[in-house]
């Protein structure tokens, strides 16, 4: 494994102190609650700090949504799209403070910031700039001799959004941009642990033309202010990206009002290698998948599924290549692995791992955190791993794979299948039936074939099961953010319809 020697705390980011944790009505605004230290986990070295939100400004932030509702809903699809490609030109101007931002508050690589999560989000926003004004449905006509029968698509009206720690920006982007696009306003709580980038697209997003009240942050704890989002009268649908826990929780809370949820949770993808594969592509891919963003992603790969035939070729392919992986300094463009959010969450993932090491599953490589400051976890391989374990079933939200054999097709789809997630797979194999096969009978909201991780906005990305329901990304995800009405026309004109007989038809 190479690991980079000791680094300095960064000094890329020229912030203040403190700075408003939250953005309300088109402005900062401070929180009424607990002072709230942002800090570089690959250092320890605070990055700044702010005053953290409480209930009481979340109902300022909802109150204002609602206040921005008629306004925003009522705007012409095209004018809704060019504030939003304004916004997309700014985020593009200053990509590279958003992805210094990024690594700033998540110890994540800046090549990822820079050529995955800024340039994704910029996307995106375009997308869905153009979504807004090709809004579909079934064609108006007589479906009944008697009247005309057409579809509007309105907007929801206000959603509370909360977003994970792992991606600020993009979650920010999949959850708050087809909203706005759809009329929809917004009241976003981002992790306590990385509000900046969220703030700063709150922030440009206002100054590319948005109006007040449409757009406002609220950053705080899930305990006070996810749950007084989840559980407001005045939202009209709420957004979750996190944990299954944390998912179920939030739904528990927001069904007190019957309110409407779309929810993106865990996930343990596994990563199918036929015999027939193209072993150096599945060796590559694996590492990719399960090493991206440290391993802190939920379509992330965690237990490859392979081949008795090319088991022991694949093990030793994926050890040598992980070895090669540079970990450390996550400012150096030739860093590939930087640090994980916490030390204690690398302490929970190594906790897993020494688990797995106790109950005899073989650690090729890794298993153990650098000699490096901050929240740094070597990536690691653990084989011959049996399908109850924890490390296998649970997971481990890290740079942490798992490798078990398969006998045959059957017994390959089996064990894909046998967990309660269902977010993302892949299958690797050269044979155009098998990977069919795969497609259709593995439960995932999406399967890859011959890769594993990439995403584009065209299509979309939810999963099934314990992990979740509805759409991000994608024309499909727009559609969480409208509602569909019928409007039926009579065009006969005629006081007595002839369907009033079944009412009072011995009167008529």
């Amino acid at each position: 494994m190479t690991v980079s020697v000791p680094f300095p705390p960064s000094t890329s980011l020229d912030l203040p102190a403190t700075v408003p944790g939250c953005w309300i009505s088109g402005s900062p605004a401070e929180g009424s609650g607990a002072i709230h230290r942002i800090v570089d986990p690959a250092t320890g070295a605070p990055v700044t700090a702010l005053t953290l939100a409480t209930a009481r400004d979340a109902d300022a932030a909802v109150r204002s949504a609602r206040a921005a509702f008629p306004g925003w809903s009522g705007a012409a699809p095209a004018e809704r799209a060019a504030v939003l490609t304004t916004l997309a030109r700014a985020l593009e101007r200053d990509a590279e403070l958003f992805a210094r931002e990024e690594v700033a508050q998540t110890g994540k690589a800046i090549r990822l910031a820079r050529e995955f999560d800024v340039p994704g989000s910029i996307d995106n926003i375009d997308f869905f700039a153009g979504a807004s004004r090709n809004l579909e449905g079934k064609a108006a006509a007589e479906y009944s001799p008697d009247h005309t029968s057409s579809i509007r698509r309105d907007a929801v009206g206000v959603v509370g959004s909360i977003t994970p720690w792992n991606y600020p920006l993009q979650m920010a982007v999949w959850k708050v941009i087809p909203a706005l696009a759809a009329g929809c306003t917004v009241v976003l709580k981002p992790s306590e642990l990385t509000p900046l980038t969220t703030l700063r697209l709150a922030r440009l997003a206002t100054e590319s033309g948005l109006p007040d009240g449409v757009f406002n942050v609220v950053t705080g704890t899930g305990a006070e202010v996810g749950a007084a989002l989840a559980g407001h009268r005045g939202i009209d649908m709420l957004t979750f990206t996190g944990s299954t826990a944390v998912g179920r929780t939030v739904m528990a809370q927001a069904s007190t009002n019957g309110t409407r949820v779309q929810l993106e949770l865990g996930g343990k993808a596994p990563f199918v290698v036929f015999d027939d594969a193209d072993l150096e592509a599945a060796v590559h891919g694996a590492v990719a998948a399960s090493l991206i963003n440290g391993g802190q992603d939920c379509t992330a790969a965690t237990r490859a599924i392979v081949a008795d035939s090319l088991y022991d070729d694949f093990v030793a392919g994926v050890a040598e290549l992980m070895e090669r992986v540079v970990v450390g300094d996550p400012y150096d463009p030739d860093t590939d692995l930087g640090s994980l959010i916490t030390l204690a969450h690398r302490d929970r993932v190594d906790g897993m791992v020494q688990r797995a090491r106790a109950a005899g599953f073989r650690i090729v490589t890794g298993g153990s955190a650098p000699d490096l400051p901050g929240a740094f976890y070597l990536p690691t391989l653990i084989a011959d791993v049996t399908e109850d374990a924890e490390v296998y079933r649970d997971e481990a939200f890290g740079p942490v794979l798992t490798v078990s054999r398969h006998s045959g097709d059957d017994d390959a789809i089996r064990r894909a299948n046998d967990t309660d997630y269902g977010l993302a797979a892949s299958a690797w194999t050269t044979n155009l039936y098998r990977a069919q096969r795969a497609s259709r009978e593995i439960d995932a909201g999406c399967v890859w074939v011959n890769d594993h991780i990439p995403i584009i906005s065209e299509m979309p990305h939810g999963g099934v099961g314990a992990s979740g329901f509805g759409k991000d990304m994608s024309t499909y995800s727009f559609e969480e953010y409208l509602t569909v009405k019928h409007v039926m026309s009579d065009i006969t004109g005629v006081s007595r319809k002839a369907w009033h007989r079944t009412v009072f038809g011995a009167t008529q």
